[in-house]
């Protein structure tokens, strides 16, 4: 018995002093909806998980505050991300930069050797002490370098970001970019139509590549035929 519980004790150490990949999404940790795709590309890798919003209540009357407190700016094209409960949020980038710097902090505390954004949104510096790794540049020139001077459709979450995320990507592919949105957090189950629905409308306007751009897309939503 007591042997057993030595060696139990010494695989857990090991296991939290493994250098690890930090995963912050500028919701609410854990993504329970996001793993089960990360997992298997990413084999024998120790991942942390912390949210921008761990700390932000969005239960009773503290709810309404906490949204109003992070809601993008008039005229900003908001972000979108998913609460611990499955539920979204509508934010802006002010109030989301310190508690990014937060979360990444957590992580960097953990022992994440570097840590992945989870947002394809577009940020300003944030300040972290290891590797920082954003993934809207990532996909951009994955993307770029695979479809050349085709025309690429962008499924985006929200409506009011299509016409800003259809001008960041023209600016980078030479075959420019339409964007449509569908919304990967509907309650109401619809979520996975709406995206084939999108990336029909997408194809039938000429584009020969559909990029999912948001981390709460899945990629059964990516195998689905438009």
């Amino acid at each position: 018995m007591n042997t057993s519980a030595v060696n139990t004790s010494a695989v857990n150490t090991s296991a939290v002093n493994t250098p690890a990949l930090g995963l912050v999404t500028i919701g609410q940790a854990p993504r329970a909806d996001l793993r089960p795709d990360a997992e298997p590309l990413l084999p024998g890798v120790r991942m942390v998980e912390h949210g921008a919003l761990d700390a932000d209540r969005f239960d009773g009357d503290a709810e309404a505050a906490t949204r109003r407190l992070l809601a993008p700016e008039d005229g900003e094209p908001p972000l979108i991300s998913r609460l611990r409960d499955g539920r979204s949020v509508l934010l802006g980038h002010g109030a989301l930069v310190p508690r990014i710097e937060s979360a990444v902090a957590r992580a960097e505390r953990d022992g994440a050797a570097a840590t992945l954004l989870l947002c394809t949104g577009r940020f300003p510096a944030v300040r972290a002490t290891r590797p920082l790794l954003f993934a809207e540049p990532l996909v951009q020139r994955a993307v770029a370098a695979a479809a050349g001077d085709d025309p690429v459709g962008i499924v985006c979450p929200h409506p009011d970001q299509a016409e800003d995320v259809a001008a960041r990507w023209s600016r980078l592919l030479p075959g420019g970019a339409r964007a449509e949105a569908a919304d990967p957090y509907a309650s109401d189950g619809s979520a996975p139509e709406a995206v084939a629905a999108a990336a029909r409308t997408l194809a039938a306007r000429g584009s020969t590549w559909i990029v999912l751009d948001c981390i709460g897309y899945h990629r059964a939503d990516a195998r689905r035929r438009p």
